[in-house]
């Protein structure tokens, strides 16, 4: 029971959102000037712990917040539904946290201490998102946080703990994983609009409507999809237009949050976890085949 605790609060379906990153920055790094296998490495471990982390403190700061209850439409959440206390899973969260900040010591040491630096502000970023005198999350800043964070923050600085730079291949490739990343966030908050708007959590879907919400998920798509043409445009070879392969996926995952309400919207939730899964896979794939 305590092992499926603990799975609960790690959330293992979010972790798609810590690995593609690091996969799309190290096929940036392939392209430029070469994989580094233990940074590379590295820069996923610390990528996979900083989620955790971030996950036990959404788990727990929402649950004391009162945003989780044993009611919620989403996911069963540890603390909310008595699996777990909040004092254990704080003392997770710093134990994650921890391992985090060893990862960052050992890239210190290959690259310099400002990506150590960048490693404090993901933690604080990551505790800040529904922590602390203003939560990100609570005041419309959610979607700022997520696509600077999983998106340009991941793949550059994957690409730098590799490269020693950031490239500019980097920040244009980061543009479609955090704007996936994004989606996500924007199918969660739609569904949860009702007990966020209860206990004032402030999310975009909140403060601006649904309609804007369905606006926001088909701009994060398009601007997914368009960074493949761009990039072969200026060229780079087709290959990179692999992702192009999950468009039906896409279209139909838009119409579903339109169509859906409730307990339906997890399923979205899902589907758009694997479009960023694959699309992320199939854009590394291509970048790097591209530049072989």
């Amino acid at each position: 029971m305590t092992a499926a605790a603990w799975a609960t609060a790690v959330r293992p379906k979010t972790l798609a959102a810590a690995v593609v990153p690091v996969a799309v920055g190290t096929a940036v790094a392939a392209v430029t000037s070469g994989v580094a296998i233990g940074p590379a490495l590295a820069a996923l471990a610390g990528a996979l712990l900083i989620q955790v982390g971030t996950n036990f403190a959404n788990d727990v700061y929402d649950a004391q917040k009162g945003a989780d209850t044993e009611d919620r439409v989403g996911p069963t959440r540890a603390v909310a539904s008595g699996l777990l206390s909040p004092t254990q899973v704080k003392r997770g969260m710093a134990v994650v946290f921890g391992l985090a900040t060893l990862v960052g010591v050992y890239l210190a040491s290959v690259v310099g201490w400002e990506i150590f630096a960048l490693g404090v502000v993901c933690i604080a970023a990551g505790i800040a998102y529904t922590g602390g005198p203003f939560p990100l999350a609570y005041n419309g800043l959610g979607d700022v946080f997520v696509l600077v964070f999983f998106g340009f923050v991941a793949v550059a600085g994957t690409a730098y703990v590799q490269t020693g730079e950031v490239p500019s291949l980097a920040l244009v490739a980061a543009v479609p994983v955090g704007t996936l990343a994004t989606a996500l966030l924007v199918v969660n908050n739609v569904r949860d609009e009702a007990t966020d708007a209860a206990v004032g959590k402030r999310t975009l879907v909140v403060l601006l409507g649904r309609r804007f919400a369905f606006a926001e998920y088909a701009a994060m798509l398009l601007a997914a999809f368009a960074v493949p043409a761009i990039l072969v445009a200026h060229g780079h070879p087709p290959q990179v237009l692999l992702p192009w392969l999950t468009a039906p996926l896409a279209v139909r995952l838009f119409g579903s949050l339109r169509r859906e309400t409730g307990e339906a919207l997890n399923d979205v939730l899902a589907g758009t976890a694997k479009l960023l899964l694959l699309f992320g896979v199939l854009f590394a794939v291509g970048l790097a085949a591209g530049g072989a």
